[in-house]
């Protein structure tokens, strides 16, 4: 006998869903897929990532959007949540509703490592297609090391990496500049869950 088709949802039978739910879910070709929860390092980078922004973009046209903003990845078909956003200007979102994002020039992840491999390849594919997306941040929690990816003229991708206490990464789109020992102040490191990459590897 012949396996029926796992139905798929739409977008509004996601969002219908999402509104109810008490557990976030990442959405991405008509699949619901439940967001995990964070490690206590997690919590307090994203606590500390939060306040750091949220005091440098005060008074200016950029405001942040926390964990629990959702972002639609341009046409990609992706909704998920951020760590944090942050949005210049004007922020647009999804019909009248203010929940969904859709002009997040930054994009923070805080990696773990059940989603570091997804965060730096695959979801990295999908906010591509952000047409305002202009730099994407991802931050290990096992270690002190930033990598901000930046998006040129020509639609190539740099990175930069800040590997040191002391280094203090620009998010130049936004005008800020982050100490690594503010964003790392209340996390107590242990041993490595996952290597770091060596510079080859970059």
């Amino acid at each position: 006998m012949a396996s029926q088709p796992i139905p798929r949802l739409t977008e509004a039978e996601y969002l219908a869903i999402e509104e109810r739910a008490e557990c976030k879910s990442e959405f991405y070709n008509g699949e619901m897929f439940a967001m995990a929860g964070g490690s206590r390092a997690h919590y307090e980078l994203e606590m500390s990532l939060s306040r750091l922004v949220g005091n440098l973009l005060e008074g200016s046209r950029c405001r942040e959007y926390g964990p629990n903003t959702r972002v639609k990845a341009g046409d990609s078909g992706l909704y998920t949540y951020p760590d944090l956003s942050i949005a210049c200007g004007a922020p647009q979102f999804m019909g009248g509703a203010t929940d969904t994002l859709l002009n997040p020039i930054v994009l923070f992840e805080i990696l773990s490592p059940s989603t570091e491999n997804y965060d730096r390849a695959g979801k990295f594919l999908l906010y591509r297609q952000i047409e305002s997306l202009k730099q994407y941040v991802l931050i290990a929690q096992d270690a002190p090391l930033v990598e901000v990816r930046t998006r040129n003229a020509d639609e190539t991708w740099t990175s930069a990496w800040y590997e040191s206490l002391a280094d203090i990464c620009r998010i130049d789109s936004a005008g800020i500049a982050l100490p690594l020992s503010a964003i790392y102040e209340r996390v107590e490191f242990g041993p490595p869950t996952s290597p770091i990459p060596s510079a080859a590897e970059r």
